[in-house]
């Protein structure tokens, strides 16, 4: 056999072997983003002026100034950098215009943002979204205010944020599976900050495990095994 019909042989398997591993890679990865989770609850943020930036305290340890504008948004999403902002700019001078500054009183901006229907629990409808003016005492937190204005609140036994004016009725930044939706009960013992504070569960991203890429490394190395062994037997 000369030199170019050996070439030619080995060829064909090469290309085969090249084509399995670039699908078997496919697959993997596919399985990696269809397993990517997020979280069902109410995040908070606060108002620097023009934008919106992500709390990095909860509502009942923040203690808001006088002029402060801070919102609350429903929504589903994998951590903080993933999250939905309120969908109403953070503007205290028009949400607090017919409420006069008093003594001993501070007043707070909200925008209090139920999100959309596709992130609503099966079987509820999200209310309206409003903004709203708390006047409330010099000393109170973020929580007193929101509790001044849209009660009922709810909250879980790690003091975490369930619900807003009784929305949602159940449920507690429960796991939602990316792949059909679905929502698995949240572990009490998992929400000790919660994502109140950002931290939403497991706090993931959507990316590919460190199982997934070992076992992406596994057939990559067995697809270089098999290359080598065909060279030894030209």
């Amino acid at each position: 056999m000369s030199p170019a019909q050996a070439t030619a042989r080995l060829r064909v398997p090469l290309v085969a072997l090249l084509a399995a591993l670039v699908a078997a890679s496919a697959v993997l990865l596919g399985a990696g983003s269809a397993q990517a989770a997020g979280y069902r609850y109410w995040s908070f943020w606060e108002g620097n002026g023009k934008n919106w930036e992500y709390a990095t305290q909860g509502p009942s340890l923040l203690r808001p100034d006088d002029g402060t504008v801070q919102g609350f948004r429903f929504a589903v999403s994998e951590d903080s950098g993933d999250a939905d902002q309120p969908r109403r700019a953070p503007d205290f001078g028009a949400i607090c215009a017919d409420t006069p500054a008093k003594d001993g009183k501070k007043r707070v901006a909200l925008v209090i943002d139920p999100g959309t229907t596709t992130d609503a629990p099966d079987g509820e409808k999200p209310p309206a979204l409003r903004t709203v003016c708390a006047q409330v005492a010099a000393d109170a937190s973020s929580a007193e205010a929101l509790a001044a204005v849209a009660k009922p609140l709810r909250y879980d036994d790690s003091a975490m944020l369930c619900a807003i004016s009784g929305y949602p009725r159940t449920g507690c930044g429960e796991q939602v599976s990316g792949d059909s939706g679905s929502a698995e009960p949240s572990d009490p013992a998992k929400t000790t900050d919660g994502p109140e504070k950002g931290e939403e569960g497991d706090g993931g991203g959507g990316g590919p495990s460190v199982g997934l890429l070992v076992g992406i490394g596994a057939v990559l190395l067995l697809g270089i095994a098999a290359v080598v062994q065909a060279r030894r037997r030209r």
